[in-house]
């Protein structure tokens, strides 16, 4: 009887120290955090368990081990570990006593960009980095926005679009060129299809369905001036901020004064440029006073603030890096006005002593948006015509994490709020 216990004992022993699990680092020893996102994204696509671990070695996951995850992460260039449940049990015991927390990772999210049928996959740093992290995503437009289709979406990205109706504010510089009377045309017969009189109106409906679409429960992040330019249109309903040159006829009279700051998403108190001419939309933008301070982009970056793993896990998981200093990169809206933020909102990062913030979020009602300043986080300064960034080159990226951490976000299994 002795001689058959011992034996079940050696038989189970090799179950005991098995890789059960396996343990994609964030941490400088991935080889490419871009693509452990999309391999993370896509084995929640297959139905596997994963956790992300908060602030455990910059961010890792735990995933349910599979031959098919192992191959997926082969073939996607992914470093992985294989651990045991020991082993596990001591990451657990860690981040018990530790700035850190375990959050479950239910299911991929379904994606949609808001994106002009004109717009090249290069022209958005959060397509660039969707598809080359072989995320999958569908385009939506005015179109699709007004018809009702965000319903259909947990995750909705906008970049560099203007809701306030001004094409941009390029006008001054570019008012002779194709790309930018071709950009006018389209917008102005997709108004005249959906029966609008004017582009503005259309514009401020979209920022008016996105936001109604945050309240009900959807996942919003925004770069570049679409955060601005969502405020200045929900901000200005019934009143018309928008110059001749742009829409035919003058703004309101008054029409600062009578901006509602009450219907925005994260800013208050801002004013609104009425010139056609000048390229500026808002002073939300820090442009041009933030030239004072950097000389160089040597001089430009910005911090990420550490938060309790514990008691705020969603601005927590929104800032998981290897680095907590991100370079900056500048964008038609580089920084937004600290001075302009409203009480709710979350800085998750920013510059040194300066009235300017990079990174925010903030919860509306059942949703939540998250703003990211700037254009392209490894393109310093991304000018009209410039080639697309190749993220082979940038596969360890910070700024992009950013991008993926908001992507990957709404898979967290969701919590009750504290009251």
């Amino acid at each position: 009887m002795r001689l058959i216990k011992i034996a079940l004992i050696l038989l189970l022993l090799p179950l005991n120290v098995s890789a059960v699990s396996l343990l994609i680092p964030m941490d400088e020893t991935q080889s490419d955090h871009l693509k452990a996102y999309g391999a993370v994204f896509r084995a929640l696509e297959t139905g596997r368990k994963a956790e992300w671990l908060l602030n455990y070695r910059a961010g890792s996951f735990l995933i349910e081990k599979s031959e098919e995850v192992l191959g997926m992460c082969l073939v996607m260039g992914v470093t992985y570990e294989e651990v045991t449940s020991g082993q596990i049990a001591d990451i657990y015991r860690r981040i018990e006593v530790e700035n850190m927390e375990r959050v479950e990772l239910e299911k991929a999210p379904s994606i949609a960009v808001y994106s002009p049928p004109s717009s090249q996959p290069w022209d958005d740093a959060v397509t660039l980095a969707l598809t080359y992290a072989e995320i999958k995503y569908d385009v939506v437009w005015d179109e699709e926005v007004l018809a009702g289709d965000l319903e259909e979406y947990d995750w909705l990205h906008c970049h560099h679009e203007d809701f306030s109706g001004q094409y941009g504010k390029f006008y001054g510089a570019f008012r002779n060129e194709l790309w930018y009377q071709a950009d006018v045309r389209t917008n102005e017969d997709m108004a005249a299809k959906l029966g609008y009189t004017k582009v503005s109106q259309m514009k401020r409906e979209v920022a008016q369905t996105i936001y109604d679409y945050v309240r009900r429960g959807g996942f919003l992040f925004s770069m570049c001036s679409a955060p601005e330019t969502f405020d200045m249109a929900l901000a200005a309903e019934g009143v018309d901020i928008v110059p001749r040159e742009f829409d035919g006829d003058p703004v309101d009279p008054g029409a600062q004064k009578r901006l509602d700051y009450s219907r925005t998403f994260a800013f208050e108190n801002f004013q609104v440029s009425l010139e056609p001419l000048v390229y500026r939309r808002s002073n939300i933008d820090t442009h041009p006073d933030r030239l004072v301070r950097f000389f160089s982009p040597d001089e430009d970056y910005f911090y990420l603030f550490e938060f309790s793993a514990k008691l705020d896990p969603v601005p927590t998981m929104l800032v998981q890096n290897h680095t907590s200093t991100v370079d900056g990169f500048m964008g038609q809206v580089t920084g937004f006005r600290k001075s302009f933020l409203k009480k709710h909102v979350t800085v998750l990062g920013q510059p040194d002593n300066y009235d300017e913030v990079r990174y925010i979020h903030g919860n509306l009602g059942r949703g939540t948006f998250t703003f990211l300043s700037g254009h392209d986080p490894e393109d310093y300064q991304h000018l009209v015509h410039d080639p697309p960034t190749d993220l082979l080159l940038h596969k360890n990226s910070p700024g992009y994490r950013l991008i993926l951490n908001n992507v990957l976000f709404p898979a967290a299994k969701k919590k009750e709020r504290k009251t």
